[in-house]
């Protein structure tokens, strides 16, 4: 396993996000615990030290199956990171309610790191309002030695993150951000990593591979990059480009089996440059890749409050796959049809539950109503 130093600490380049363990029965909020079980210890005899979780991920679930599943394991042995879930409203009013609930299912009597979750344009004027106890309240913590490093993770627009550090940047430590070479220029990353090498803070990625699509390529851009390096492997060449950055610190990734940790474990144990050639390819990949595509990438927060229960991130990688693809045919309408989920798009009712959630700012029922006209045609 390969290292990084922030700060006193040496931390694993490669950090375990459970956002997306096994589950058992496709339900996200019932995770797998035996085999998370053998996914956390493969992972800390692999060297890993860091592990991520959040207030939301998996219904709710991920702290509380986390906590109990690292209680063996001496607590210096790791380092843990959650989150305060300033995407709703309503936790904003009792920050200590939250933070003490997080240690209490976490079963820890302090936290790594912690991190404003999701820092974006819905709630930045929250945030910056002088009623706001938030901030107060997690310095307070962090003075008491139960957050022994904080920070904030971001999918907002480069204007909300200035005005957030200016604010409180002096009290920032580090910033998790979605970096990958699709991302570079379409979310604007290269533009955030530089902004935040000005303020002198690594840089933590979230989704090198976006949610796994950049495992998953089209043909023409797997041969391009299999002439390049025949041996290397879809997974690699996201990592590579990541670890090429500067300021990257921390590389998060989501894995959800164990053929996912072992071949991480394979690919961060020796130092992989990337030449300037191969990522000219890989941007000229990401330029293919983003044309007419929503940029989801399946983190699932949609799903959590949808009152017709719609597999939000199946229907629009179905809608990026057939509706905005060139030269669609009555084979691939087909095609589209027969995989569609049990629920479609026309049950949408437009309610906006998840838009108000997503992190990619998607206008999820303008989707809906876009692919269930498509369909109606």
């Amino acid at each position: 396993m390969e290292y990084t130093t922030f700060q006193d600490l040496k931390l694993s380049a490669l950090g375990l996000g459970v956002m997306r363990m096994p589950v058992i029965d496709g339900d996200s909020a019932r995770i797998d615990e035996e085999k998370a079980a053998e996914m956390i210890a493969c992972a800390l005899e692999g060297g890993i030290n860091y592990f991520d979780t959040a207030w939301a991920y998996h219904g709710g679930k991920s702290q509380e199956v986390l906590g109990r599943l690292l209680a063996p394991y001496p607590r210096d042995s790791f380092y843990l990171a959650t989150k305060f879930p300033g995407y709703e409203q309503e936790f904003f009013d009792d920050p200590a309610r939250i933070f003490e609930a997080q240690l209490e299912q976490c079963r820890t009597d302090y936290f790594d790191f912690y991190l404003i979750h999701n820092l974006w344009e819905k709630n930045i004027d929250t945030y910056l309002d002088p009623s706001c106890t938030v901030m107060d309240y997690l310095l307070e913590q962090k003075a008491a030695g139960r957050i022994r490093h904080l920070g904030f993770s971001t999918h907002g627009s480069l204007e909300t993150m200035e005005r957030f550090l200016q604010a409180y940047g002096q009290h920032m430590e580090f910033c998790q951000i979605q970096l990958n070479y699709l991302d570079w220029e379409f979310q604007n990353a290269r533009e955030k990593v530089e902004l935040l090498g000005r303020w002198d803070l690594p840089v933590w990625v979230m989704e090198p591979l976006r949610g796994g699509s950049l495992a998953a390529l089209p043909e023409r851009a797997v041969k391009q990059l299999s002439a390049l390096r025949p041996e290397g492997s879809l997974a690699a060449w996201g990592f590579r480009f990541v670890r090429n950055v500067p300021g990257v610190t921390m590389i998060l990734s989501g894995m959800s089996n164990m053929e996912q940790l072992r071949e991480n474990l394979r690919l961060f144990s020796a130092p992989a440059p990337i030449s300037p050639d191969e990522q000219e390819t890989l941007l000229g990949i990401a330029a293919e890749l983003v044309k007419n595509r929503l940029p989801c990438t399946a983190c699932r927060y949609c799903t959590e409050g949808c009152p017709a229960q719609l597999d939000i991130p199946a229907l629009i990688g179905l809608y990026n796959d057939h509706v905005c693809s060139e030269g669609v045919t009555a084979s691939r309408s087909r095609s589209l049809r027969t995989s569609l989920p049990e629920t479609g798009p026309d049950a949408c009712i437009a309610c906006g539950k998840c838009e108000s959630v997503c992190p990619q700012n998607i206008k999820i029922p303008d989707v809906m109503a876009s692919f269930a006209a498509y369909l109606a045609e």
